[in-house]
């Protein structure tokens, strides 16, 4: 029972840990990503994967619209006392992180979307078979897209049509069910012409972990295995980008309970208090056979 206090706080420290840096869960709180993911599906996100290799064509990525598809959140006046400033840039960060390993949403900005173009790529919609082109290949998407629609299908007020080169360090972003999908297309007007940022990429979702009969992978789709869809390094240059009318935003994945952290946090506590119980028996019978000598 001496030990369960700092069982808890490993457990707790290994467990942000991993939020923080390896793997996070979300959920799906609107359609636009459907028939891929559904309404109050969870997904994990791998916050390493693109540590290691660029991020590719045909990727589910959650991200960070603050500041491109969302007015940056204002500094601060100044006008709090030192106290509280010293509260909010310490105490308050932490109390935030462990209310997140019990689900406890954090932020209002973060969406998920598949990645249609990267830096340097030329995306066009539509073709004369009205399929979207990346540097000219046609992408064949019915494998992925919400039944019944194609790949120009809009909600109101959301141009079908968009022709972009995409600059470097950014992507350009749409949801498999485009007919209600506000994405890309609809934030041409917004700071980041419609681009998202790289560097607000949160990860890379690749499995459905809720519920259970939901449960798979989430692989790149093969059509962006095509030739000249494929990763590259082309240079890119920014463009001038087109504007379109200003639309109402609302978050499109917000963080979950993320039980693997939390789980994977226990399981590992577990060993690293076991270890250190067993370092203090031993010293502890080392003692006393040097007492009794």
């Amino acid at each position: 029972m001496r030990e369960l206090p700092l069982l808890v706080i490993v457990a707790l420290v290994i467990a942000m840990i991993i939020k923080s840096f390896v793997v996070q869960a979300f959920v799906i709180p609107t359609g636009s990503m459907q028939n891929t993911l559904g309404i109050n599906d969870k997904i994990l996100v791998n916050k390493l994967v693109y540590h290691f290799r660029p991020i590719h064509a045909g990727d589910i990525v959650v991200f960070d619209g603050d500041g491109s598809w969302n007015a940056p959140v204002p500094a601060s006046s100044g006008t709090s006392s030192p106290l509280v400033r010293a509260y909010d840039d310490t105490l308050r960060k932490v109390f935030d992180s462990v209310g997140g390993l019990f689900g406890t949403p954090i932020g209002q900005t973060d969406y998920v979307k598949r990645v249609i173009g990267v830096p340097g790529d030329h995306v066009v919609c539509c073709n004369a078979q009205g399929l979207i082109t990346i540097n000219g290949v046609p992408l064949r998407e019915q494998s992925y897209l919400y039944p019944g629609d194609k790949s120009d299908s809009h909600p109101a007020g959301i141009p079908a049509q968009f022709n972009v080169t995409v600059p470097a360090g950014y992507l350009w972003v749409l949801g498999d069910h485009r007919s209600i999908s506000d994405d890309s297309r609809g934030h041409e007007a917004d700071p980041g012409n419609g681009m998202v940022p790289e560097n607000k990429v949160i990860g890379r979702a690749f499995v459905i972990v809720w519920p259970p009969g939901r449960w798979r992978i989430l692989p790149i789709p093969s059509t962006f295995d095509q030739p000249g869809v494929a990763p590259h390094s082309a240079a890119a240059a920014a463009p001038a980008l087109r504007s379109a009318p200003t639309l109402a935003t609302a978050p499109l994945a917000r963080p979950a309970a993320p039980y693997l952290p939390a789980a994977a946090g226990l399981v590992m506590a577990v060993p690293v208090t076991w270890l250190r119980r067993r370092r203090v028996l031993r010293r502890a019978a080392r003692r006393r056979g040097r007492s009794a000598r």
